[in-house]
């Protein structure tokens, strides 16, 4: 029987305590739900993690970039006949679009959560091959390419990208370019039930119906006609993380393709450990490149660092369409801005950091301007660690 969605189902799996899943783009998991295969599309849960206040520290293990939902033995991570062979959605560079989560109403853990796009061709065509089951060292290396690729909720013009209530400064869940749900013992929206301060029963969960969670991304300068969004929650109250995807396509623009593959490489770590996992392949010349720029500059609460440059992809010079960095490394013996646009190779331009303040104040760094080639080489590129002047 399929499900029909926007109606509030009540179960027996009222016993189960959660939980989230991307709805806008059609998620795979959603797409599990309608195709009356998955009986609890919002069960899909990564658990027991350490999943606060160090929002990236938890490896994926099987659950990978799409999720596995055990209760019903789904690995959405593998396409099937109901999901993964084409896509939902088809957008285009730089546009903004609106994304949206179901919470259901039994298991809004509060917390925080993202969207993230990994530029490595290569490593997700591994999640797009139709019956390939990608292993969890693919797993694992597309959840590292992803954590680089977050669509900042800074990204968007005016959008109200705050800080967790529930996360105190100086932690790593102190963070704006993710995306934050209200105080979870707020005494009304709270959680995140209060990001839309929808009604109950306006998404689809089994257990006792859902709220949506809706917001806006835009969308990077890459090209793909096959590609993965991927959703990630991060739960407050449990050692929780929902993860889902949706197969969608960007095309358009004045993007090239990037015949290299882009290689995103991050570290987790925790209070005993400390591992990094990439991924890497080979090509004989990248028409792009993903060209990572790093800013070391001391910060205070509401302020962004951008980056604004001579060409368009920097935003022509105008400080309303520069590109944010984000701070997910930053630290107060590391104050780190860090993010990674793709360009095409042989691209000379000038650019400049700016700071802008909550209040929208713009202040430059001084004198001359900085200057950079992107090469016609295969992987990442970082530009070499600056500080502000």
């Amino acid at each position: 029987m399929k499900l029909t969605y926007g109606a509030t189902v009540f179960s027996a799996a009222a016993l189960v305590h959660g939980h989230g899943y991307l709805t806008i783009p059609s998620s795979r998991t959603r797409l599990g739900s309608e195709a009356g295969l998955d009986s609890c599309p919002e069960c899909t849960i990564l658990e027991p993690v350490s999943a606060w206040p160090d929002l990236n520290v938890a490896p994926v293990g099987r659950s990978g970039v799409c999720g596995y939902n055990a209760r019903v033995s789904i690995d959405y991570n593998q396409p099937s006949a109901s999901w993964g062979n084409s896509v939902v959605a088809t957008y285009s560079p730089g546009q903004v679009v609106d994304v949206q989560w179901c919470v259901d109403h039994n298991g809004d853990h509060g917390g925080m959560f993202t969207y993230r796009i990994c530029q490595n061709q290569t490593l997700v065509d591994k999640f797009t091959t139709p019956g390939y089951l990608p292993t969890d060292a693919e797993k694992q290396a597309a959840e590292d390419c992803f954590e680089a690729g977050t669509l900042p909720c800074t990204d968007v013009s005016g959008q109200s990208c705050g800080y967790n209530p529930d996360c105190q400064q100086g932690q790593a869940c102190w963070r704006n370019d993710w995306f934050t749900c209200n105080a979870f013992q707020a005494d009304s929206r709270r959680a995140c039930e209060g990001v839309d301060n929808a009604p109950l029963g306006s998404c689809f969960t089994t257990i006792a119906g859902g709220y949506t969670v809706t917001k806006k991304i835009k969308i990077p300068n890459y090209l793909s006609s096959h590609t993965l969004l991927s959703f990630k929650w991060n739960s407050f109250q449990t050692g929780q993380i929902y993860l889902s995807c949706a197969d969608i396509a960007i095309t358009g623009g004045s993007t090239t393709p990037s015949s290299a593959t882009t290689l995103a490489t991050s570290t987790r770590a925790s209070t005993s450990t400390s591992t990094a996992s990439s991924a890497t392949a080979s090509c004989v010349a990248a028409s792009s490149v993903a060209v990572t720029f790093n800013e070391k500059v001391a910060t205070v609460f509401g302020d962004t660092i951008k980056v604004v440059g001579s060409i368009p992809a920097l935003g022509n010079w105008s400080p309303s369409s520069a590109i944010a960095l984000s701070s997910s490394q930053y630290t107060s013996s590391n104050p780190l801005w860090s993010t990674a646009i793709t360009l095409p190779a042989g691209t000379t331009f000038q650019y400049k950091f700016i700071k802008v303040s909550s209040g929208g104040a713009v202040t430059w760094e001084s004198d001359p301007n900085r200057s950079y080639t992107v090469p016609s080489t295969c992987g990442t590129t970082a530009l070499s660690e600056t500080s502000w002047r």
